[in-house]
């Protein structure tokens, strides 16, 4: 690895999540010579102060890492403006980032498998960014595959990756639909990233990723992945804003040491039907959970 690129962890009020991924992330064996930024967001109500600052406490007392930096946000910014802020910043300082955020737990081959990575593709513009998380689809996959797009679960890029990041979801909704590729977009209808771009612009949602996904994805820019997931999410147990109570997502075979490099620049389309199978799988409990909200809404609105 010719350097250790620095890690940007993400929080906000949840420091038990906190000290498990920071904890998992010092297990690491380049934890010890690797930076690490922890970007606090401030407390958006009065319900979340005593969380935000129990997480502040947490990170201010991390050891195990080259340094630790805590950045404290004064006021609210939300997941989004906080994430892209933090991107920004460490690419522009560095040149690289590995971002985590406080519900992603790493494997102890995490940090090998990122940086291995950021290494080997850093001067390959077909590529935009490596990610750490896949899904837990039938059948195998390929030990690293490429994907069209970008992903948010456990991600590293480049300054040249993070300045293709288009801000404006109508912007990219237009060039989507003028180029005919919603269907493509939502990966062959089986997954409704397009109406989450719809609901980013009408301010139904805040989603960062979705517009970083659009905005590598509408370059023809690819993304790594691996077979075996690198992370898992422990945030979907109830505790978070964007994700419920669900095992859907947990990967039984995780964390195994991969190697990076040597296969073809080029969109796995195995992997890519894979994906598609198992997203649109989702849809029937989403489904249900949205029917739920709507009505405790309805119930609400009544009361």
């Amino acid at each position: 690895m010719s350097g250790l690129a620095p890690i940007a962890l993400f929080a906000y009020n949840r420091p038990a999540h906190l000290a498990a991924v920071a904890e998992a992330l010092s297990r690491n064996p380049e934890a010890a010579q690797s930076r690490l930024f922890v970007f606090s967001d401030a407390a958006k109500s009065d319900a979340a102060r005593a969380g935000v600052e129990k997480v502040r406490v947490r990170a201010r007392a991390l050891r195990g890492f080259r340094s630790v930096e805590v950045v404290e946000a004064p006021a609210n910014l939300g997941v989004a403006k906080s994430i892209t802020g933090g991107a920004g910043r460490l690419t522009a300082e560095f040149g690289r980032v590995i971002v985590l955020e406080d519900d992603l737990q790493p494997s102890p081959h995490f940090l090998r498998y990122m940086n291995d990575a950021l290494d080997a593709y850093a001067d390959d513009g077909r590529v935009a960014s490596v990610h750490a998380y896949s899904y837990p689809v039938a059948g195998e996959l390929p030990e690293t595959f490429f994907l069209r797009g970008a992903d948010c679960w456990g991600w590293g890029t480049w300054k040249r990756g993070w300045d293709l990041f288009e801000p404006d979801g109508r912007k990219l909704l237009a060039e989507i639909q003028r180029r005919g590729l919603a269907r493509e977009f939502d990966f062959e209808g089986s997954y409704p990233y397009t109406q989450m771009l719809r609901d980013c612009i009408a301010g139904a949602n805040d989603s960062w990723a979705v517009r970083w996904y659009a905005s590598a994805f509408l370059r023809g820019k690819l993304t790594l992945y691996p077979g075996s997931a690198q992370v898992q999410n422990i945030g979907a147990d109830g505790s978070g804003t964007h994700i419920g109570a669900t095992r859907r997502f947990e990967n039984a075979d995780w964390g195994r040491p991969l190697r990076v490099g040597g296969i073809p620049v080029e969109e796995s389309l195995p992997a890519r039907r894979a994906f598609a199978r198992f997203l649109a799988g989702l849809q029937p409990s989403m489904t249900r959970r949205l029917l739920g909200r709507l009505k405790r809404l309805v119930v609400e609105g009544a009361a």
